[in-house]
């Protein structure tokens, strides 16, 4: 599948401070891409030069085949751009606000009025088609903020923190939107602090610290990348075995590459660094199982993306 958002080698510094160092990255068409990165990493900077706003110092961007800085009017007509801070228009009734930004890109009346219910119906606005936006709430002004980003029907979506600040209901109908544009075959690129939020409908993950990608890829291959090794849990039951034991004895078994001691308050929990395969994974409970020790749960630990985000950040603080 083409490669709708490209960048390649892109460089923004303000004097000393460099903001964004060299990032290059491919988001291919129909992709969800989560940006995420602590305060100051340069998400909103790249952001901006995708949109256009900014000039890089150095490299070169595409937007839907079309050059950020050779063919601006043509990215900006390719994208819908909803800023972390977004103005509205308080005096404006909620059809009136979409009707002047539908205007602003020559959308013809005639076909305003059809197109404005449908954005409403879209993002679950259509009965406060005709209140005042400074009544509505701060979750119902984001959704109409994304409702003008599609006023012209764009390829590419690029949202500066799309749910930032909103209550979980107001998050939850935001992911919802965000899987129904998915499902429209529009091209989402957005920042997020809410990781389990970004794990939860992306498609690909790019993370970023001090200017530079550090890592990028689908989440599963992130989380599948975050261990040398597969963890695995063995509970006991309480008091019915010598754990140190069962301990020593795991350490002998095929694929055990080391078993943590129990942690305070877990004394009849072991946590194995399993090398094998599932076919060994299984082989192992089968033994544990036939030779008749108190086990009450095994499984594999799986990590989430905040693990990864901690990995990754600190390993790129380290270097």
């Amino acid at each position: 599948m083409a490669a709708l958002i490209e960048l390649q080698g892109i460089t923004k510094r303000y004097g000393d401070l460099t903001a964004v160092e060299d990032l290059t990255l491919s988001i291919e068409e129909g992709a969800v891409f989560g940006f995420i990165g602590p305060n100051g990493a340069g998400k909103t900077t790249t952001m901006r030069i995708l949109t256009t706003l900014l000039r890089p110092t150095s490299g070169q961007a595409w937007v839907a085949g079309h050059s950020v800085a050779a063919d601006p009017k043509a990215v900006r007509r390719a994208i819908g751009y909803m800023p972390d801070f977004f103005g509205v228009y308080d005096d404006m009734k909620v059809w009136e606000y979409l009707d002047f930004f539908a205007a602003c890109y020559d959308i013809p009346a005639a076909t305003r009025k059809g197109m404005i219910d449908d954005l409403l119906a879209l993002v679950d606005l259509g009965p406060k088609r005709d209140a005042y936006v400074e009544t509505l709430s701060r979750g119902m002004k984001q959704r109409l903020c994304l409702a003008r980003t599609l006023t012209h029907d764009p390829q590419v979506l690029i949202l500066d923190e799309p749910a930032s600040g909103l209550d979980p209901r107001a998050r939850i109908e935001m992911r919802e939107l965000l899987r129904a544009l998915q499902g429209m075959g529009k091209t989402i690129f957005f920042s997020s602090h809410i990781l389990s939020e970004v794990a939860d409908i992306c498609t690909q993950i790019g993370i970023i610290e001090h200017g530079r990608l550090v890592a990028a890829g689908s989440v599963a291959e992130m989380i599948g990348g975050l261990r040398a090794h597969r963890a695995v849990t063995v509970r006991l039951v309480p008091g019915a075995a010598d754990v140190a034991e069962i301990a020593l004895w795991l350490r002998g078994r095929p694929g055990v590459a080391a078993v943590a001691e129990p942690a305070e308050g877990e004394a009849h929990t072991l946590r194995l660094d399993f090398s094998g395969d599932d076919a060994a994974l299984s082989a192992l409970l089968a033994y544990i199982v036939g030779r008749g020790l108190p086990v009450v749960a095994f499984g594999e630990e799986h990590g989430d993306l905040e693990d990864v985000f901690m990995q990754v950040t600190q390993r790129a603080e380290a270097a």
